[in-house]
């Protein structure tokens, strides 16, 4: 009967995963909110297919401890080292900052002096397990807010065992309190001896795990894998993480920052990948769990007996984090708008709060109602977490971009240049490089300030402003060019700013660079025909270096990437003519052509090479040369 219970959990969080995960992704609300959603509607108050969750919740939070462990192999000690400054300055200013602001709004709502600190201090953090994955989801983890966000909650880890540490002693700045069982048994039997002895055990158990990271793991690691047993590799990994966690847990550290510790340790270790790959989808799979049981875990009940109360709080703490996290981002010098993505990303409480919150009921600090309340504000500023970040996306961020762009475009005076290059990026540099170096003069336009900040430093002469405004190209010329080079990035923009041209100007000869195959067929139905796919060339030059290092001579790689390139623009005509008439054609005749280049790579590989033909080669040429001339040795021997 206990298996087929636990069976039918697992089929309703699964499933409720498999169908809520890829509906929020396709609307583009990211696989938190989705998997929050789902929790939501198999919880209590819509579905009711699950009841309490905090058993699922506990064995789900190992998910935060793989997820610190893998961030952990991504690090190298000295790249930590070096974020020293925001770890200790700017998270440590956080944390101090908001648990002050947050006693003091608690102690204005009545609350008695010991209550409100244990308040400041249990809100003050923020979600470590939300915040990675979305930092991870959209690749923001190496950016300036996404390292500044994550130097704040590494240090808010190492935080939470000192807070955790002090809520007894809090406890006792009212009415005396005898700690249970329960709780004597939460802060361990470590908290209980002399803080010398605890510092001891500490540096011990952290010592360990830098030994046995930096010296065993790897001989350790390599006896397993050359058992070349998957499974047991897996177990391996398993074992270190659960092992370290649970040491960290009876010494009173953090499991998750143990787990980092460890992390760091082993980032310069060769087997560093084989961790991450085994681990990774044990990580996913436990946060996914964790983010359902959040929003199953949602009171929704006490949220109907006092709705305006609870939006009301939720505001305030979100809007109190925000503000805090705001100004300190200016202060550390985040600029450009990461200062309000740091923001918006650490402005919601931490899963850590649920066990602070546990922990304080248990020291007496809390009542039933008081406690309930707390755990549904955590739980709301939580679930609400990812709506902020999509604010941030489609409503601040466009509106600081117009803001800045408004106020940083510059008035290009009128040109009599040739050539007109719109966008001067990694693409546009090249080309305007090969023009510059021949003294042909150009126009550079480009919409990126800092792009445009640094080339101005290395003497390049460029004006920064909106090419797809018309004042923007009758100033720079556009009516007495002989050529317009689209080579931005914005594809879309650029094929307005071609339309407007072609329209206006039809003199002016459009060269453009496409993103692919598709985007060269827009061009082709504005009448543009010199289009470059911006990946093509460079994608065969290494094609033909491939063929070279798999035995090919030089030229007859050479020649097989000619062969190649040339029945590629030879098709593209074809292809389009399909394109516009039948896509189904389209796609057949794709295949035919693909098998056609084939033929003919291989026909031509059999003709022989005449020796003028590949003059270049030299290595070739003394190869085959010495080639004959063994041959013509040993056959005068026989």
């Amino acid at each position: 009967m206990h298996n087929q219970d636990f069976f039918l959990q697992a089929l309703i969080y699964l499933g409720a995963a498999v169908v809520s995960v890829p509906l929020a992704k396709k609307l583009g609300l990211g696989s938190v909110l989705g998997y929050l959603l789902a929790g939501i509607i198999i919880g209590p108050f819509v579905l009711g297919l699950v009841g309490q969750t905090d058993e699922v919740m506990h064995f789900a939070e190992f998910g935060v401890v793989l997820m610190l462990f893998i961030i952990g192999l991504e690090l190298e000690p000295s790249l930590l080292w070096r974020m020293r400054r925001s770890i200790f300055g700017l998270g440590g200013l956080q944390v101090l900052i908001t648990a002050l602001v947050m006693t003091f709004i608690a102690l204005a709502m009545n609350f008695q002096v010991n209550r409100a600190l244990a308040i400041g201090l249990i809100l003050a953090l923020s979600s470590t397990a939300i915040v990675l994955q979305t930092l991870s989801e959209k690749g923001l983890m190496r950016n300036t807010a996404g390292r500044s966000a994550f130097s704040v909650l590494l240090f808010q880890d190492m935080a939470v065992i000192p807070i955790l540490a002090l809520l007894p002693l809090i406890a006792k700045l009212g009415q005396p309190a005898i700690l249970s069982d329960s709780a004597l048994e939460k802060v361990g039997n470590v908290a209980s001896m002399p803080g010398w002895l605890q510092l001891i055990i500490i540096i011990g158990a952290i010592a360990a795990i830098v030994f046995i990271g930096r010296f065993a793991a790897r001989h350790i690691f390599r006896l397993i894998a050359e058992t070349g047993l998957h499974e047991v590799f897996v177990a391996l990994a398993l074992l270190l993480v659960i092992g370290i966690a649970l040491a960290m847990d009876q010494i009173g550290l953090s499991p998750a920052l143990g787990t980092f510790i460890a992390g760091v340790v082993l980032a310069d270790n060769e087997y560093r990948h084989e961790l991450e790959t085994t681990i990774d989808p044990f990580k996913g799979l436990l946060l996914g769990l964790f983010f359902i049981s959040v929003g199953a875990s949602i009171n929704f009940n006490l949220f109907i007996e006092n709705p305006l109360l609870i939006i009301a709080l939720v505001g305030l703490l979100i809007a109190v984090k925000f503000i805090i996290l705001l100004v300190l981002g200016r202060v550390f010098r985040l600029k450009k708008g990461y200062e309000f993505l740091f923001a918006f990303l650490l402005a919601q409480s931490s899963e850590f709060s649920f066990v602070l919150i546990s922990f304080s009921k248990q020291n007496q600090l809390f009542d039933e109602k008081t406690a309930a309340m707390l755990l549904l504000v955590v739980t709301l500023s939580m679930a609400i977490s990812p709506l902020l970040l999509i604010f941030n996306d489609k409503a601040v961020s466009p509106i600081l971009a117009r803001w800045q762009n408004k106020l940083e475009y510059d008035e290009v005076e009128e040109q009599e240049s040739p050539v007109i290059l719109a966008g001067f990026g990694r693409f546009g540099l090249v080309v305007g490089r090969i023009l510059l170096a021949n003294n042909i003069k150009v126009t550079i336009l480009d919409n990126n300030p800092s792009n445009v900040e640094i080339l101005r430093k290395y003497g390049f002469k460029l004006y920064f402003g909106d090419v797809t405004r018309p004042q923007l190209l009758e100033n720079a010329g556009v009516k007495n060019a002989r050529m317009l080079i689209l080579s931005m990035a914005e594809h879309d923009e650029a094929l307005k700013v071609a339309e407007y041209v072609r329209e206006k100007y039809p003199h002016v000869k459009i060269l453009a660079r496409a993103r692919d195959i598709f985007h060269v067929f827009e061009y082709f139905k504005l009448d543009v025909r010199t289009v470059q796919r911006e990946m093509f060339e460079s994608a065969s030059e290494l094609g033909a270096k491939a063929l070279n290092e798999l035995g090919f001579t030089k030229y007859e790689a050479y020649r097989a990437t000619r062969t190649f390139k040339h029945h590629e623009d030879k098709v593209t005509d074809e292809l389009y003519k399909h394109w516009l008439e039948d896509h189904n054609e389209f796609i057949r005749e794709t295949r035919r052509f693909a098998e056609q280049v084939s033929e003919t790579l291989q026909t031509e590989k059999d003709f022989s090479i005449h020796d003028s033909d590949c003059a270049w080669d030299v290595d070739t040429l003394k190869d085959e040369a010495q080639s004959n001339s063994n041959t013509k040795a040993t056959d005068s021997k026989n």
